[in-house]
């Protein structure tokens, strides 16, 4: 049985529940933002930092991938972006004295909020073969160390080089170089969890796993649907866009499982009508969907714009567009034809009426944006779900005009970048020919693991180390009890981070921290003041400047340390001048040109003020480097989620106060929860029909086929709005209930959105 402990629970026994906000941001949002902003940055570091975010002559916010429009406002940067800011540039720091009076049998036991309340590491630290508590050594002896285990493995590919989504282009490009001149492609990255199904999805479909759309599209679109996500908490600044866009007349549908207060209404608090008014309903239609619904409702939307199609020959499809540019049209009819009504509104949870109204707004539409997150990206059939939205775009020619296109957002500051730079396991041929073209070495040619088959690997005793650029892994990826066993099996755990997180208690035989710079601090090196390049969600990319002094001038920047740790591992094995990279970032961006397809004169592009949009056939000149050349309409099956009698399917979501694995505080303020994170969110209907009541505290188990009983234990329900059959509870700590095989097809995703779970009274033996 993989079970939390019952003790360690009930440390959250406070949790209060109120009513749910029917308005994201407004006045609120400014308090909750300069409150701890000024209380642990004081004013003047407050007022220097959140004035230069996402500016273009300032850095870009560590939080979200949100681009940011043409004409920027001074304060250009949402609630979760200065909480953020504050997270990472808090003056705290933690003291030489923290790893002796803490164990990590201690540490173990605490919760990521907790940990993150220290204050930033500012010293290497060590925790060796035989000891129970970190102790600090210099970065001398750390490299030696890490140099010692690298080398000593049988195989390069014993090794695992994990990439958090917040490292910079340059640090990506050079640590990817390394893992690849080291000898493995096991570079698994925080995209493995989050938006992986979008690019296999997207990369199938129209040959490049990215936006079709730029920022200013928005505001031309006559229908935005919005599905599986919640911009309110995870991106907030997308509020402004679709306020913009509903003033200039387009029609907003949301699709989700749980109304979400965004979707209610949006006080923008920049504007009178925001603070001292209603502010602006952004959803004309909210779809409650059932979870794992979504691509039946996409097929049956496509199914009737068909139909249509044939009740008026000529005047719905975009003939001209699909015959030049897409095939696999006939083959998608056909299967459609077969759709089941029937099967659709059960898999929906939705009336044919909203169905019919959703096509008819559709096809209504001249120009239309899809645009989704983690709901989509999270269940087995994530990738033809979003392979579905595709379908619909191509119909009617939505991809490659302007208002019009596919939009996944992505969740992490520079997930996309560091893709971009060769952060995958699986690069293709032709990137690895220009690296070997660049550096003169050979580069390996088989794939290498993901985020879920390294820690498969581990747990066989066929991966030995882990390296973290960042990140925190142990917290993001699914079945905590697996990935926790297979992180204390490894022989080494390096961490390379700005604060403490479980991925720093729950470590191998032996473990290093390697304390690092943030994006808002000055990076100074021998050749001077350097820039890091960040790419946003819609293929823009720009500088970011650090702004104020390091924490501790102890600190190394990222890059800083992948060169001296390439330098201590490679020595003069392959002809990279690391000691060149890291005194002059600009050594980095001209190999950047020579090897990453689109950013050729990338010092001189990402030095014009604004930066540079990368190259994107479909979206610039509707061509789609498919194997045809042409996009494809994909036949795919649809295949309905089943609630057993007494079950409910759970997802997993963030609280507002919260950042991926990042807790700013214990509070969701627009669900109406404070002072705790342990609870599950229930529709009062299904609470009826299961026995519970609101307060109640249970057990949550989830059911899977390899017959393992993984639970949560004594957490409170919530009587909420949720859609019928579908529950939800917090991110990470609901991970425990996701099981390690439960991942989406092709894309090897987490599935932690469709879970099927059962509720036990609290402290009741469970029912096998």
């Amino acid at each position: 049985m993989a079970m939390a402990d019952r003790g360690a629970s009930r440390r959250e026994e406070r949790v209060e529940v109120s009513r749910p906000h029917d308005y994201a941001v407004g006045l609120p949002a400014i308090m909750h933002s300069m409150g701890p902003a000024l209380r642990r940055m004081g004013v003047s570091r407050s007022a220097k930092l959140l004035t230069a975010m996402n500016q273009r002559d300032g850095f870009d916010c560590m939080s979200c991938a949100w681009p940011d429009p043409t004409h920027r406002k001074t304060a250009e940067f949402c609630e979760n972006g200065a909480r953020a800011v504050t997270w990472e540039a808090t003056p705290l720091t933690v003291p030489a004295s923290f790893w002796s009076a803490h164990s990590l049998t201690d540490l173990s036991t605490r919760s990521e909020y907790w940990l993150g309340q220290q204050g930033r590491l500012v010293e290497p630290v060590y925790k060796p073969a035989d000891g129970d508590h970190y102790e600090p050594v210099s970065w001398v002896r750390a490299f030696s160390l890490i140099a010692e285990r690298l080398t000593g493995l049988d195989s390069p590919d014993e090794a695992a080089f994990y990439t958090s989504g917040r490292a910079s282009n340059e640090a990506a490009f050079v640590y990817q170089l390394f893992a690849r001149a080291f000898g493995t492609n096991n570079l698994p990255d925080c995209s493995n969890m989050c938006h992986e199904s979008t690019g296999a999805a997207l990369g199938e479909s129209i040959g490049v796993g990215k936006s079709t759309i730029e920022y200013d599209d928005f505001e031309k679109a006559d229908l935005i649907i919005v599905m599986g996500q919640n911009p309110g908490t995870n991106h907030p600044r997308m509020l402004t866009a679709l306020e913009d866009a509903k003033r200039a007349g387009a029609r907003i549908v949301a699709v989700n499982p749980l109304p979400e207060a965004a979707f209610s209404r949006y006080k923008n608090p920049q504007t009178a009508r925001g603070l001292a008014g209603r502010g602006t309903v952004i959803a004309d239609e909210f779809l409650q969907i059932r979870l794992s619904g979504d691509m039946a409702l996409l097929q049956a939307v496509s199914k009737r714009v068909l139909a249509a199609e044939d009740r008026a020959p000529g005047t719905v499809l975009d003939h001209s567009f699909l015959q030049r540019h897409c095939e696999g049209l006939d083959a998608f009819r056909a299967h459609l034809d077969g759709l089941d009504e029937a099967a659709v509104l059960a898999s929906t949870g939705l009336t044919g009426e909203q169905i019919d109204d959703l096509a008819d707004a559709y096809i209504a539409s001249d120009r239309t944006i899809v645009t989704w997150a983690m709901g989509l990206t999270q269940h087995k059939k994530a990738v033809d779900t979003i392979k579905e939205i595709i379908n619909l775009l191509l119909l009617r020619g939505n991809i490659g005009k302007p208002g019009a296109g596919a939009s996944p957002i992505r969740g992490h500051s520079n997930v996309q970048g560091d893709r971009t730079m060769g952060i995958w396991e699986q690069m293709d041929e032709p990137f690895l020919d220009a690296l070997q073209r660049e550096f003169h070495f050979d580069p390996p040619r088989a794939h290498g693991l993901d985020s879920v088959k390294a820690i498969r690997a581990a747990l066989a005793g066929t991966l030995r180390m882990w390296v973290s650029l960042g990140g925190n892994v142990v917290g993001a990826v699914s079945d905590t009890a697996a990935v926790e066993r297979a992180m204390r099996m490894l022989d080494m755990t390096v961490q390379v981070s700005t604060k403490l997180n479980r991925s720093h208690t729950v470590v191998g035989r032996e473990a290093l921290i390697l304390p690092t710079m943030g994006r808002t601090e000055i990076d100074r090196q021998t050749s001077g003041e350097q820039y890091v390049t960040v790419e946003d969600t819609v293929c823009a990319v720009h500088p970011s400047w650090g702004k104020v002094e390091p924490v501790s001038p102890r600190l190394l920047s990222e890059t800083a340390i992948i060169c001296r740790l390439a330098r201590a591992v490679l020595g003069d094995s392959v002809p990279v001048d690391w000691a060149g990279f890291e005194s002059d970032y600009d050594r980095i961006r001209d190999h950047i040109a020579n090897v990453v397809p689109g950013c050729d004169a990338y010092n001189e592009k990402t030095r014009v003020p604004g930066g540079f949009v990368l190259p994107h056939g479909p979206r610039d000149t509707r061509t789609f480097p498919t194997p045809s050349g042409k996009a494809q309409l994909t036949v795919n099956q649809l295949e309905h989620v089943e609630r057993p009698v007494g079950r409910l399917i759970l997802q997993t979501v963030r609280a507002h106060d919260q950042f991926n694995t990042t807790i700013y505080s214990l509070n969701d303020r627009y669900r109406g929860v404070r002072h705790g994170r342990q609870v599950i969110f229930v529709n009062p209907a299904d609470l009826a029909e299961l026995g519970f009541a609101d307060g109640q505290l249970v057990d949550v188990h989830s059911e899977y086929a390899d017959g393992v009983d993984r639970a949560v234990l004594d957490y409170r329900v919530v009587s909420y709005p949720t859609a019928r059959g579908c529950a939800a509870a917090y991110f990470p700590e609901a991970n425990a209930l996701v099981p390690l095989d439960a991942v989406a097809e092709v894309s090897n995703t987490p599935v932690s959105k469709s879970l099927v779970v059962r509720l036990e009274p609290a402290g009741r033996a469970p029912a096998l």
